[in-house]
């Protein structure tokens, strides 16, 4: 069977931290525990490390910093190729387009700001899709 690669937008990185019950902290475990591969670029790199360290958010640097450091380590870096799709939000082309690129689905919690694909999910429907 082989490992099953996903794109997690920023939100879903966000509520792992903030909440460690639900759904994306259980994506996030996944990611940690290597059920699943995290792809991503530089861009949502970034991003990551933009949002995450925000004080408004609360969360913890040194939870932060073990986010940012995984990613790197256990993460899959992609260069991903622009796409063309009209998007709400010009900042998650960046996802899209990685997810595109990995052949990896786009977990979000807000699938509103993207073009209706199969490959993009939310949380709740990701996790039924992996049992």
């Amino acid at each position: 069977m082989s490992i099953i690669r996903v794109v997690l937008d920023t939100n879903i990185l966000v509520s792992a931290l903030l909440s460690r019950e639900g759904s994306p902290a259980k994506i996030y475990r996944m990611f940690l525990t290597r059920a699943l591969t995290l792809a991503y670029c530089t861009g949502i790199l970034d991003e990551y490390q933009d949002v995450l360290y925000r004080p408004r958010l609360r969360i913890l640097h040194d939870d932060a910093d073990i986010v940012i450091a995984a990613v790197r380590q256990y993460g899959e870096k992609i260069l991903p190729k622009p796409s063309i799709n009209t998007m709400l939000d010009e900042g998650d082309r960046v996802f899209y387009d990685t997810a595109k690129c990995a052949n990896a689905y786009l977990v979000t919690g807000n699938t509103k700001h993207y073009p209706i694909e199969p490959f993009i999910l939310t949380p709740v429907a990701f996790l039924e899709l992996k049992q």
